[in-house]
């Protein structure tokens, strides 16, 4: 009818479709995070949650959430006067005692050659202008002040949040995921449905279990080999290169590039810590990290690095932090669809009557 081919037609909506669906997604994409980030939280404590399900003699999924939620905010408040407290008096000595050892490793040294000493001026200059820029641009925000004071109190609310929305994904998950497959009649499209919410579950369990396992590790590790080399602020580079964990590939090299700098400049065994982070990198990425992620992870680093740099352009930090498992999901979605279609092909057909 009107000469347009229903196949063509069929496939221009579909692409409109798809098209104004992402549309939506990136408009409230601030919304979605903080959804996304409640069942990342979900997937921290469901573990906890599911082995007090098992222990508790009640046997309600409510009173073992409740347990799980005060056994957790026990230990976040532990670490946090254990662990906090050094940090905090390691950052405030680090603050001070920065501009000394950055005008006493810029001083040129007889020691060394000119080169050297030109290299270390040049370094000083390009870190102190990185430094000044941050700085005039943090000045010239002053003027939104009630703003910025919106945006902590709303990231405060958000804090409170997430716990509460993984309350619910924790104690409805099943239900949430019997609902989805109803919305498909029985038949192979509600078949790739069940295998690819499996997948997504698998998926989501190993990552955040390997991001807070390796951040713990990364902790664990620096602080202790700091404290051995007598690496200034051994504590606080450790919480840092930690937290950075939670950022693919350019948090750990953030971390250690920071940690480097700080040893040179306070001249505490510089080629000891280069050392040790490249062969804690090399056990970590090669051997630690594919044991934790498991066969759900498996994503190339050239992709992994398109996806940091793809996501940091479209939402920040959030992004980054979100790249790699949607990158994960991508190629769970492509294998169980391909998976489904060569299943089809090799399905006998059924003789047709005559």
């Amino acid at each position: 009818m009107l000469g347009i081919d229903r196949r063509a037609a069929r496939y221009t909506w579909t692409a409109a479709a798809v098209l104004m669906l992402l549309w939506l997604v990136y408009l409230v994409r601030s919304t979605l995070f903080i959804f996304v980030l409640a069942v990342l939280f979900a997937y921290l404590l469901s573990p906890l949650v599911n082995l007090l399900d098992r222990v508790l003699p009640s046997r309600t999924r409510t009173a073992a959430l409740a347990l799980a939620y005060i056994i957790f905010l026990g230990v976040v408040v532990l670490v946090a006067t254990q662990v906090g407290s050094t940090i905090a008096v390691q950052a405030k000595a680090f603050q001070q005692d920065l501009p000394n050892r950055i005008a006493k490793f810029q001083a040129p040294s007889a020691k060394l050659p000119a080169a050297v000493n030109t290299f270390k001026a040049q370094l000083i200059e390009r870190i102190r202008t990185q430094v000044s820029d941050g700085a005039s641009e943090m000045v010239s925000t002053v003027a939104h002040t009630g703003l910025k004071a919106l945006a902590v109190v709303s990231d405060v609310i958000y804090v409170v949040i997430i716990p509460i929305l993984a309350f619910f994904f924790l104690k409805e998950g099943r239900q949430i995921r019997q609902h989805m497959l109803d919305l498909i009649d029985e038949g192979p499209k509600r078949e790739l449905l069940d295998d690819v919410l499996a997948d997504v579950h698998l998926l989501l369990a190993h990552y955040m279990r390997a991001l807070v396992v390796l951040s713990v590790a990364t902790f664990t590790a620096y602080s202790i080999f700091c404290s051995i080399m007598r690496v200034p602020y051994g504590v606080l580079l450790a919480a840092i290169a930690g937290l950075l964990e939670f950022i693919p590939m350019i948090g750990p090299l953030s971390s250690g590039v920071l940690i480097v700098l700080v040893s040179a400049i306070s001249g505490s065994h510089v080629l000891a810590v280069l050392v040790f982070i490249l062969v804690y990198r090399v056990f970590q990425d090669y051997v630690l990290s594919p044991h934790l992620m498991g066969q759900g992870v498996e994503v190339h680093p050239l992709l992994v690095l398109f996806g940091v740099f793809a996501g940091a352009e479209v939402a920040g930090v959030a992004g980054t932090f979100l790249s790699v498992p949607i990158l994960a999901l991508v190629r769970i979605l492509y294998l169980r669809i391909r998976k489904s279609r060569l299943a089809s092909q090799l399905r006998p057909r059924s003789p047709v009557a005559v």
